[in-house]
């Protein structure tokens, strides 16, 4: 596993939180957190949504982009999730990473400075070209789609 580098402006409100960390060695995401001001946390109702900014600004090298994931334990334990998952910060962004959070739970969370709100997912971008045509090659699946594959497999591992 290779590291790239990224230059990181850790803005004003989000000094004192350290840069993006990976949890373990083998994890693909390294932990976002919340820059609320110091004492002045946000409740986040059931089915509200909230932007809870980083203090942070990238420079990711052109071809990449970061992916902003929700956290496993987070959906698990309280109902809270990212509305847009995930969220792209494209190459040539420059802005602070905010985070849009969704309350999917059944009870408020005390959203706080520091939190481990979300993930970051470094990965490579591949372009397409578009061209059009007036006819696709046919498939064995065909236009199905929305379930067409069934939800339930057989014993023998067929739909």
């Amino acid at each position: 596993m290779s590291d790239i580098p990224i230059k990181v402006v850790v803005l004003p409100h989000g000094e004192g939180l350290g840069l993006p960390a990976y949890a373990s060695a083998e994890a693909a995401g390294c932990d976002l957190v919340a820059a609320l001001p110091v004492g002045e946390p946000h409740l986040l109702q059931p089915g509200d949504r909230c932007l809870i900014p980083t203090g942070l600004k990238l420079a990711l090298p052109s071809g990449f982009e970061a992916q902003v994931r929700p956290r496993s334990g987070l959906a698990h334990r309280h109902g809270l999730t990212l509305l847009n998952a995930p969220g792209t910060i494209d190459a040539d962004y420059r802005g602070e990473i905010l985070v849009l959070l969704i309350n999917f739970g059944n009870a408020a969370v005390l959203i706080e400075r520091g939190m481990r709100i979300a993930q970051l997912v470094l990965a490579p971008v591949v372009r397409a070209r578009f061209i059009k045509t007036g006819e696709l090659e046919p498939t064995a699946r065909g236009v199905g789609g929305f379930g067409s594959t069934g939800c339930h497999t057989n014993d023998a591992g067929e739909t």
